[in-house]
């Protein structure tokens, strides 16, 4: 049995509410290994609690929309579980009108709007590139607020 199959396993004996829960998806945050690692480890700590993906990249990945309940199993860079988290709010918010206490919730860095600011300006950056697009101060931002389950 592969390791998240067995987390979600021991996590649904846990926590009998979800024993009839479909495994969720599971995945890492950011586009490298340090990023992704120290994400993870925020997200156990309870300081990482949302994560902002761009519409466009949803889109283009043909990926849904978060949903309030979604649930997901949140990795380091090399796959080995980290945490479960749970949706409990979404808003899509131009980039411009991110607010300094979503940048908070996030928990990155030093946690400040300009911080947040420019690491994901680099990351949809870089998302976009290979598709000769570039991000913009109104494009949508997918602001995913969700809390620590497991």
């Amino acid at each position: 049995m592969d390791l998240i199959a067995s987390y979600w396993e021991e996590f649904q004996k846990a926590n009998p509410e979800y024993a009839k829960a479909n495994r969720p998806p599971s995945f890492y945050y950011c586009d490298n290994q340090p990023d992704a690692d120290e994400c993870a480890e925020l997200v156990v700590k309870g300081i990482k609690r949302a994560t902002s993906p761009s519409l466009w990249g949803l889109e283009k990945n043909q990926e849904p929309l978060p949903q309030v309940g979604d649930l997901a199993i949140v990795t380091n860079w090399v796959g080995t579980p980290k945490a479960i988290v749970r949706t409990v709010k979404v808003e899509i918010v131009a980039f411009r009108e991110i607010a300094a206490e979503y940048a908070y919730h996030e928990g990155e860095g030093d946690r400040s709007l300009a911080y947040w600011k420019q690491v994901h300006w680099a990351y949809y950056t870089n998302e976009m590139a290979p598709f000769g697009e570039f991000p913009d101060e109104g494009m949508p931002i997918v602001c995913e607020y969700f809390e620590r389950i497991g």
